[in-house]
């Protein structure tokens, strides 16, 4: 899976409407351009795409009076925000995902009820031990790596990985158990969006041709 998609409906869903450089000046705002592939590039191109696959609804939104070109704005579409959950539930239970997508899939957990939150990690925490314990039926950690020669130095770093990944899963459990953040239907959520105008200091300031769309 790529965070791309993921990341950009996230955060058209987060504001309701959306044109592409509020979307890229959100993903540069969260750091996503130094985690992710979420590059200019993509984010423009995976707008374009993903409104012609019918998850986004693109507006056309007529030059201000004040002048300047045309911008279109995207609103989240009921297809869209069906694979937006999608894609979030299978960041969250999946192991074998790539840092960026579950580190998107962390920043949208609060879209989902508390108690669905808790259960997927539950679900993430099971298949990152069935995995282990299929990797450990060829190597005992308890012997240390050198029992495979220097290529046991990979199968110690996969299950060091593993197990850190699990420790860590349970202990964001334990504060979403103890009612840590506002999940959906809870109140007000966390902001993470900027409201038009607002100075981004994490902004790159790199132009890119989309900006002006």
């Amino acid at each position: 899976m790529s965070a791309i998609r993921l990341l950009v409906l996230g955060a058209v869903r987060q504001h309701g409407r959306a044109h592409g450089y509020q979307v890229r000046n959100d993903l540069e705002y969260w750091g996503a351009h130094e985690w992710s592939n979420a590059k200019p590039g993509s984010i423009y191109h995976a707008l374009k795409q993903m409104a012609k696959q019918g998850l986004l609804h693109a507006h056309e939104i007529a030059p201000s009076t004040a002048g300047g070109p045309p911008r279109t704005e995207y609103e989240i579409t009921d297809k869209g925000t069906e694979e937006f959950l999608a894609l979030l539930r299978e960041s969250l239970t999946s192991y074998d995902q790539k840092m960026d997508v579950r580190s998107a899939a962390i920043g949208f957990i609060v879209d989902l009820p508390r108690g669905e939150a808790v259960a997927l990690l539950e679900e993430r925490i099971r298949k990152i031990e069935e995995w282990r314990a299929a990797v450990t039926e060829h190597y005992v950690p308890e012997d240390g790596p050198e029992q495979l020669g220097h290529i046991g130095e990979i199968m110690n770093l996969w299950v060091h990985s593993a197990d850190a990944d699990a420790e860590w899963t349970r202990g964001l459990i334990a504060r979403i158990e103890g009612g840590a953040y506002a999940f959906a239907g809870e109140g007000e959520p966390f902001v993470g969006v900027l409201a038009e105008g607002d100075e981004n200091p994490y902004a790159t300031g790199t132009p890119h041709p989309g900006d002006r769309n």
